[in-house]
């Protein structure tokens, strides 16, 4: 019950920081103007000092000889969670496919395996790096892809370099670029320092940026009274938070992958959906609200989901001493 209870408080302390954030900008302590500025902060900063802290401190080809298994892996897990998403999708009403696939194909892969991970292990551990090299280019293929889920509506289809060369992207290429050069005994000690303190933000930044935008998608809706879509939400709640990892740890124990691939596949599978979704169903022309909906019942369920599903794939893949 120990790997429970420690991912139990990981995941508790994501969604009380959220809850803070909720409150802030529900109490007005802050104005919603200022959740761009967060995010910005987050995103374009924190981030990207994070990764490359962690490949320049943590990442060599001498002792990862094999790191660039993990962006095959990433191509599995995509074609896995694509037919799963298009298979559970069938069980949402037809208006609303569009919506519960793109929620279950792109979860939240970044932050949630991070903090949830830095719960189990600490914030110095082996598991950062490969996490680092199966996401990177999660975020460009989100932003090049989430029309194609809505074929029949009307979507915003601006192509920007910025959303393809995101931060994350540019971040991950320099810093394996230093590593596999081996010019990290060059970066003063400093630099280092700086690069992660100034990571160390990234996660409690982005879940309060979660909650203040949780507030004003659920509690300042424009046009009157907001419809729940409780059925819906509780469909997709099943296919995301149990669904997924379940067939995610069938896989794994069929494949039996090495320990870390295995445990960043099983968080992948388990997490809630990202958060931009609400905005990507607003541009594509379909139902804001129910996205939004979608993630705040995600969240909840993984309170317990998350847990669980560490529980039995410890039972599998038992966790390191």
């Amino acid at each position: 019950m120990d790997i429970f209870l420690i991912t139990f408080q990981a995941v508790a302390t994501l969604l009380g920081i959220g809850i803070l954030g909720f409150w802030i900008i529900g109490q007005h302590r802050a104005s919603g103007d200022t959740l761009g500025f967060l995010s910005a902060l987050s995103i374009d900063v924190a981030v990207p000092c994070l990764v490359l802290a962690s490949l320049i401190v943590d990442f060599s080809s001498r002792t990862n000889p094999d790191w660039w298994h993990m962006p095959l892996w990433w191509l599995a897990f995509l074609v896995i969670s694509l037919a799963l998403a298009l298979l559970c999708s069938l069980a949402a009403r037809r208006d609303f496919r569009g919506e519960f696939a793109m929620g279950l194909f792109f979860q939240n892969g970044l932050f949630f395996p991070l903090i949830i991970i830095t719960g189990l292990f600490g914030t110095e551990n082996p598991y950062f790096v490969p996490l680092f090299l199966l996401i990177f280019l999660h975020p460009t293929l989100m932003f090049s892809t989430y029309p194609l889920f809505f074929p029949g509506k009307q979507a915003s289809r601006v192509f920007s370099m910025a959303r393809v060369f995101n931060p994350v992207l540019v971040s991950t290429i320099v810093g394996m670029a230093i590593a596999l050069i081996g010019f990290q005994s060059y970066v003063p000690q400093f630099v280092k320092t700086i690069l992660i303190m100034v990571g160390a933000m990234a996660s409690p930044l982005f879940m309060l940026i979660l909650g203040g935008s949780l507030y004003h998608d659920l509690m300042m809706e424009r046009g009157g009274k907001r419809n729940i879509y409780w059925g819906e939400v509780v469909k997709f709640c099943l296919a995301k938070n149990f669904v997924f990892p379940l067939a995610m740890l069938g896989i794994l124990i069929l494949v039996k992958p090495s320990f870390p691939v295995a445990l960043i596949l099983m968080l992948e599978a388990a997490v809630p959906p990202v958060t931009a979704i609400p905005i990507f169903a607003e541009r594509s022309g379909a139902n804001r609200n129910l996205a939004g909906q979608f993630i705040v019942g995600s969240f909840l369920a993984s309170l317990f989901s998350i847990p669980m599903a560490l529980y039995f794939f410890n039972i599998f893949f038992p966790f390191p001493p």
